[in-house]
């Protein structure tokens, strides 16, 4: 039980080694005596190891005098030990003692900073509203008053609806909620054209508001006006403006390309590995295993280990491991007709989740090159979408017109 050995450890004990052809008597006169062994191994016939107390061991010496046996302690360990070193080793101790402040220390700030709830809203937008409120890594928990922070950022941040924000060791916790989308409630009292968001030929357009100025078939560059919002007609004194409405539906293309090597290079590890650690605080570190790497092609294995952190204590201090493992890099042929199969499922895939929401597919082509040992894979689609974006009338844009 955890008690027994917290108590075990605070009285302190040792662990002994007893050898002789009389184990067995050895035992029984220990317990006929009330000494308490435990965690009793015997390795063989003659031989057993045993945890004994400070009192225990020192009552044991008429008893091996008696049983004939030889008795070797193996290590001492306990609070008792633990303290007898510092007695004699004065500047151990001390450093134990600056080591542990410092420890304290550091506890006294924040070290990282933990944003929950932000979907729409982007971390490093929280994490800069923090900064200009003074706080960022390493600031002085004392300094920090939850609820200014909690104000400023519902004060500073329009899309917020709730934030909460808790101090958990030196972590600063900030939870918060985002307002719910509106429906969209356009302001339409300013006049504008709907332009070309990008190349195209038109397939459609239906003019809603405003004055349609291409047709099916025409070819249309990035920020052509498709329906213009200035309305001139013989029988008005001045021009009309309006806010342009409607839909432009055209034909774009949008493209994929994917590059393989046809001779591939294969690494298999050869189970040789050469082993590097640091002690790193926050992004500084200090190399602890130095050494050149003694292999000339080797893949690099990455281990991270947080030292101190228990719950919501931490710091940013962790120990870094570099495992460099050693490899034989084999070159193979690979079969053209299948990379070409390969390469052009994924180029569709790739590209099927990158068009935008709302877009029609009518047509797909994929070509291929190979050229310098690499296959070059195209892959095209051919879409119908809205490309109309509306774009502000300003004074410049009607002296022009």
């Amino acid at each position: 039980m955890l008690v027994i050995r917290l108590w075990n450890y605070f009285r302190g004990y040792v662990i002994i080694r007893v050898e002789g052809l009389t184990l067995e008597k050895f035992i029984n006169l220990a317990i006929a005596r009330n000494i308490y062994l435990w965690d009793i191994v015997r390795s063989d016939y003659t031989t057993l190891e045993a945890k004994v107390s400070i009192k225990g061991f020192k009552a044991l010496k008429p008893v091996v005098k008696r049983v004939g046996c030889r008795i070797n302690i193996i290590t001492k360990n306990g609070y008792p030990f633990f303290i007898h070193k510092f007695k004699y080793r004065k500047m151990f101790a001390f450093g134990f003692v600056v080591a542990v402040s410092i420890l304290f220390f550091l506890t006294s700030f924040i070290w990282s900073i933990d944003i929950q709830g932000n979907e729409r809203i982007s971390k490093e937008e929280i994490l800069n509203k923090l900064e200009v409120m003074g706080i960022d890594f390493g600031t002085f928990k004392r300094k920090i008053d939850v609820d200014v922070i909690k104000k400023g950022l519902l004060t500073n941040i329009e899309s917020l609806s709730f934030a909460r924000v808790e101090i958990k060791g030196t972590k600063l916790l900030v939870e918060i909620k985002e307002s719910d989308l509106k429906p969209d409630q356009e302001n339409r009292d300013y006049p504008c054209h709907i332009i070309a968001k990008k190349k195209a030929v038109i397939e459609k357009i239906i003019a809603k508001n405003g004055k349609s100025i291409v047709e099916k078939g025409d070819i249309v560059k990035e920020g052509q006006i498709l329906i213009s919002g200035i309305i001139d007609d013989e029988r008005l004194e001045n021009p009309l403006l309006v806010h342009s409405e409607g839909e432009v539906l055209a034909k774009t293309w949008y493209n994929k390309v994917l590059k393989e090597p046809i001779v591939k290079e294969i690494k298999e590890e050869t189970g040789k590995v050469f082993t590097t650690k640091e002690i790193k605080f926050g992004s500084k570190g200090i190399q602890l295993i130095n050494g050149e790497i003694p292999f000339s092609d080797y893949v690099e294995e990455i281990n991270h280990k947080k030292v101190l952190n228990w719950k919501e204590f931490s710091l940013p201090l962790e120990i870094v491991e570099h495992k460099y493992k050693e490899v034989e890099v084999n070159k193979v042929t690979r079969n053209i007709d299948s990379l070409k199969k390969m390469t052009s499922v994924k180029g569709v895939q790739e590209l099927m989740e990158e068009l935008p929401e709302g877009v029609k597919v009518i047509s797909k082509d994929v070509k291929y090159l190979v050229e310098d040992n690499i296959l070059t894979t195209t892959v095209s689609v051919e879409v119908i979408e809205d490309i109309g974006d509306k774009y502000k009338i300003t004074t410049n844009d009607f002296e022009e017109d």
